[in-house]
């Protein structure tokens, strides 16, 4: 299995499809908070891919994602690697995994072993022979994990992206457990058979202390649902984050016929909060009827309005 450069996109626009959750049944209306909903009449087609140019990216995060807080839910946070314009970030999904190891180690194994809901979603790790956590009184998490895990043949920026994969889901783990204290910085090492030292893909020294890079996390994030999700008829409900506190954001609802056939069915404008408790977070709610859906979500650049900036999108389905 090999991966190299920034990896591929699968769908027409080169971009990315995320969605939405489920609340109550509602009339044939769109609630939102903040924003405007406009339909729209069917196009014959979604466009061209459109590449950001080198003065498209202001919405490029310059700090890490806010670490996960503790949930009761036994599902697991897994990063994964997925590409929006011509850039390439880390994304999130919750896992179900078996019970038999302890939180950090079954996030990692899935991470490792296991494919993306999201088929635009990717991961140069194998599923290694021997994995083992501890965690230290110091908040440092120590991975300790064969060889064989690395067996990928990836570029160097493409592997530094697959260690803060790990360092991501480590911590992830960690924090939403109540393993780790969230409250400090959390550190990760990573031991390759139980040495420092070892060149991981051939590209990146292992060894020292790790922490959450900045930049690495996606701009625009689409949380719930997850991808593949199926809800109840009516009142939708679609949430997530941006890394840029009150900022601007457009969405577009398309309706899926077939296995690509898309048509715009709503769309609109919202504001991602600036509150300093829910900084970033974005949600809006749609009435839907029955059928297959595509959400989008992107940051707007007020010198290029065509673009989708950073976007992230949810495929779904409604029964």
């Amino acid at each position: 299995m090999g991966f190299s450069g920034m990896g591929h996109r699968r769908r027409p626009a080169g971009q990315r499809v995320r969605s939405a959750v489920l609340l109550w049944v509602l009339p044939a209306a769109i609630l939102l908070s903040g924003c405007v909903a406009t339909p729209q009449p069917p196009e014959d087609s979604a466009g061209t891919p459109q590449m950001l140019s080198g003065s498209a990216t202001a919405g490029v995060p310059s700090t890490s994602a806010p670490l996960e807080t503790t949930q009761a839910s036994n599902k697991a946070p897994v990063y994964w690697i997925g590409r929006s314009n011509d850039n390439v970030f880390l994304y999130r999904e919750f896992r179900d995994v078996p019970e038999q190891d302890n939180p950090v180690t079954r996030a990692l194994r899935a991470m490792m072993s296991q494919k993306p809901l999201d088929p635009d979603f990717f991961t140069p790790w194998q599923n290694p022979k021997k994995l083992a956590t501890s965690i230290s009184g110091k908040n440092v998490i120590t991975v300790d994990v064969s060889a064989d895990a690395f067996n990928s043949n990836v570029d160097t920026s493409m592997a530094e992206r697959a260690i803060q994969q790990l360092v991501y889901t480590a911590t992830a783990a960690g924090a939403s457990s109540g393993l780790v204290d969230a409250g400090q910085q959390i550190q990760v090492v990573i031991l390759v058979d139980g040495h420092t030292d070892y060149l991981a893909f051939n590209r990146v020294r292992l060894g020292t202390p790790m922490s959450r890079s900045a930049g690495m996390v996606a701009p625009v994030w689409i949380i719930d649902p997850q991808e593949g999700t199926q809800v109840a008829d009516g009142s939708v409900k679609v949430s997530g984050r941006s890394i840029v506190p009150g900022g601007k954001l457009r969405w577009k609802i398309l309706r899926v016929d077939g296995s690509a056939d898309k048509s715009p069915y709503l769309s609109g404008d919202m504001t991602a909060s600036s509150d300093a408790s829910q900084s970033g977070l974005f949600s809006l709610t749609v009435n839907l009827g029955p059928g297959n859906y595509e959400v989008r979500v992107w940051q707007i650049d007020p010198s290029r309005n065509d673009t989708e900036l950073n976007v992230d999108s949810r495929g779904f389905s409604v029964k």
